[in-house]
């Protein structure tokens, strides 16, 4: 099972830096990206997948040889938690307080949408950086690169 989590980590790492790297690309471009979630999705997925094996091995009488690596193996969970609040949150920041969506012209209403996914793309992409460094720190101390 070792070896399944040393593999899973991996493509966390990939995955992570891949969605990191194509939504700061589309937050550079003012381009909204549909694939751009489709990889973030996935790339959360492999973050939980991590994260249990991690807790199996723990259960199982595995231990890491550096108590820092439960800390940065379980900061992608956390970062991926936060930057999901801030996310939900995006609209009511972009949308001026007291005014009714629903009410302004399509060209208004696209504007403010296309803020608001420019805002979340780059939180997330933000976010799934991050997720590489910490993960790369968690191989790190774990013995298992550089």
């Amino acid at each position: 099972m070792a070896d399944v989590h040393l593999a899973v980590g991996v493509a966390v790492m990939a995955s992570n830096l891949v969605a990191g790297l194509w939504g700061a690309t589309a937050w550079i471009a003012r381009q909204p990206s549909v694939s751009f979630w489709y990889l973030l999705r996935v790339a959360q997925g492999s973050v939980i997948v991590q994260v249990v094996l991690g807790a199996l091995l723990l259960i199982s009488g595995h231990e890491a040889k550096d108590g820092l690596h439960y800390m940065y193996g379980v900061a992608p969970l956390v970062v991926n938690l936060f930057a999901e609040g801030m996310r939900a949150g995006a609209a009511q920041r972009e949308l001026p307080e007291g005014v009714d969506f629903a009410a302004l012209g399509a060209g208004e209403q696209r504007t403010i949408a296309l803020r608001i996914v420019r805002h979340e793309t780059g939180v997330m992409a933000l976010a799934a950086l991050l997720i590489v460094a910490f993960a790369v720190r968690a191989a790190q101390v774990s013995g298992h690169m550089f």
